[in-house]
């Protein structure tokens, strides 16, 4: 389970009775809820060459908190800490071993501030709806990030109330002179050995997107310009040849749609990485998703064409269309992401998954199954 509280409420109706939160404290406007879940699964994934190593593992295991108290009438504070615990090996884990989100804000009708960590907009609104499965996903745009800085910290962002069915974000991750100073190793895509170094000084990243929904139909935009993952590089090239200078970890940006019909969900993405970088190429995701409650747990799939090296989406949509080029014939190289998975409700608290994926890379490197029980709280 890749978001606890998203994939709860993608799973199903059926859980809703058994895996609401239980509520600690309710008067005088102050609420705090308590909620979690156990997570244990066994996965078999191939290693390319090396052949494919298996486990039982724990899949993401959470206890939460989350409050909030009204202010006034038209305002109220919030906040939501979650933290990760190793439920398949707990007597050595180290109980609460790390956090996964963390954050406080207000929210009125001016819409929500919030300050804290949590997951990058561009996972939420464009990612999340093609696969936000149990633990198998098509590839996104993330992926090809080479920087320091986690995308999931000191942040703020800005999200309006809904304006006849626009509503829209804005924010920025702030990286202050004493935080940084670290490196990394890439070889890229070009078969260069270099380091990256993260920048020393402050600086401050920016996201922004905007959302569309009517009735059961949605769309969503979302750029990033990445800005916290630049720093300076030193290494060699693919022929060896010393090189260094400054590192542009480029722009992700995408467009997603939905429709729901009843149980059905159906979705489409367009995604894209921008590289500012000689080492990595220009990637494209086109991907479509679908998940389908069958009354007792959820059929989902999705298919994605990776397109690394290829045009942005105004170039690659001109050459398929005056000239017959698509993708796959133009492109250094591509891929075909297949993700599919089966979830049954042992109760409205407890429910099993089964998934499998290939990602047609040599050797079937990623390719595997997993299976896992899931109990919410």
């Amino acid at each position: 389970m890749k978001k606890t509280l998203l994939a709860t409420a993608i799973a199903g109706a059926a859980f809703a009775s058994g895996a609401q939160a239980a509520t600690i404290y309710n008067e005088d406007g102050t609420k705090l809820d308590l909620y979690g879940n156990i997570q244990i699964a066994y996965k078999s994934i191939d290693q390319g060459a090396d052949g494919s190593e298996d486990e039982i593992f724990d899949n993401g295991s959470t206890i939460g908190f989350a409050g909030e108290h009204l202010i006034t009438r038209d305002l109220t504070g919030y906040f939501k800490a979650e933290f990760e615990h190793d439920a398949d090996e707990a007597k050595t884990a180290g109980g609460l071993n790390t956090g996964d989100q963390a954050y406080l804000g207000l929210k009125g009708n001016f819409g929500d501030l919030r300050v804290g960590s949590w997951d990058p907009l561009i996972d939420d609104w464009i990612q999340d709806p093609i696969t936000n499965n149990e633990f198998f996903d098509v590839s996104d745009s993330n992926g090809r990030i080479v920087g320091i800085e986690s995308r999931e910290g000191d942040k703020f962002t800005y999200t309006s109330p809904s304006f006849n069915g626009f509503t829209f974000a804005v924010g920025t991750q702030y990286e202050g002179d004493a935080e940084g100073g670290g490196t990394v190793n890439t070889g890229g895509d070009t078969g260069a050995n270099i380091t990256v170094s993260d920048e020393t000084g402050s600086n401050a990243s920016a996201f922004a997107g905007v959302e569309y929904s009517a009735g059961a139909f949605s769309i969503a935009a979302v750029y990033d310009d990445l800005g916290n993952n630049d720093g300076t590089f030193t290494g060699t090239d693919a022929d060896g040849n010393a090189v260094s200078g400054d590192y542009d970890a480029g722009e992700q940006y995408g467009i997603t749609g939905q429709y729901t019909v009843d149980t059905l969900r159906v979705a489409l993405k367009l995604e894209r990485f921008q590289s500012d970088s000689d080492f990595l190429a220009d990637t494209n995701y086109y991907g479509v998703g679908a998940r389908y409650g069958y009354g007792n747990g959820d059929i989902y799939g999705a298919y994605q064409y990776v397109d690394v090296g290829g045009d942005d989406f105004t170039d690659t949509a001109d050459a398929a269309f005056t000239s017959g080029d698509f993708p796959n014939e133009v492109s250094d190289e591509s891929y075909n992401e297949i993700v599919l998975g089966v979830t049954y409700n042992v109760s409205d608290a407890m429910y099993t998954f089964i998934e499998g994926a290939m990602y047609d890379r040599e050797n079937d490197e990623d390719d595997g199954v997993a299976v896992g029980a899931v109990y919410l709280f």
